[in-house]
């Protein structure tokens, strides 16, 4: 049973995106790795609109998750599309159900997930994106959990346009697309360290994460810099050993500066 002061702890993180260092990137997988963490599902992820109005995935809690928002927007079909054009939540709790209404995308999470659960990321009449829950189990929310659901995605929405509105000079659609840019230079790492050490794209991303919190470093600032070789990754960033001995990255290293506070 989820403890109340888990979900308060919760919406009061959401809230708090007033800071000199905010970072969209993280504050979303924040938001993907809570959700798991508070409801019965699991999988997460977080659809938003650039500044051109397209759809692009900024989030999700695993790479699995990844990968089905990016087949909705290529596709053109799925839960979280339909949510963000009509504003609001929309759900399937079977099998039989996700497969009636979305046919390509039924398809593509068949044996994967049994319900799926979409939220908009709203305020009053501007909808930004949507946030997506994924279970294996069908039925697996509680009207009261998807109440809670849309109250933290609305949380979460007012916490991003709040950090819009602090900047003055800049509009959450700038914003948003210097994460997807960061997002690009992210996935270049996760693309170089799986080939170099023989892993998958799951593990190059905890790989990734961990250095980063380890050392207090932004993502994106580490994976710009493990890109072009300027920094290597600790051997305890793994989640588990490689399979094959990674070759040492040729070329003068050093050490990246931790982030300024």
């Amino acid at each position: 049973m989820r403890a109340e002061a888990s979900i308060a702890e919760t919406f009061v993180e959401f809230a708090d995106t007033l800071v000199d260092d905010f970072d969209v990137i993280s504050f979303l997988h924040r938001v993907c790795n809570r959700c798991v963490e508070l409801f019965s599902i699991d999988a997460s992820g977080v659809l938003l609109r650039d500044q051109r109005g397209e759809l692009r995935v900024l989030a999700a809690s695993s790479e699995e998750s990844r990968l089905v928002e990016l087949f909705q927007i290529q596709s053109a079909e799925g839960p979280c599309l339909d949510s963000i054009k009509v504003g609001q939540r929309v759900y399937a709790e079977t099998r039989a159900e996700i497969r009636q209404r979305w046919p390509q995308f039924g398809e593509r999470v068949d044996g994967q997930y049994a319900s799926v659960y979409a939220l908009p990321m709203r305020l009053r009449t501007e909808v930004i994106g949507g946030l997506n829950l994924f279970a294996r189990e069908p039925a697996a929310l509680q009207p009261a959990d998807v109440r809670i659901a849309q109250a933290l995605a609305d949380t979460a929405t007012i916490g991003l346009i709040q950090q819009r509105a602090q900047r003055e000079a800049k509009v959450l659609g700038q914003q948003l697309q210097t994460a997807l840019d960061s997002r690009v230079i992210i996935e270049q790492a996760k693309g170089i360290y799986a080939e170099r050490n023989h892993c998958d794209m799951g593990e190059a991303w905890n790989a990734l994460r961990n250095h980063s919190r380890r050392h207090n470093i932004a993502l994106h600032d580490l994976a710009e810099a493990y890109a072009d070789g300027s920094v290597t990754l600790d051997s305890g960033s793994r989640s588990r050993s490689p399979r094959k001995s990674a070759p040492r990255a040729s070329g003068p290293q050093r050490p990246l500066p931790p982030k300024p506070s």
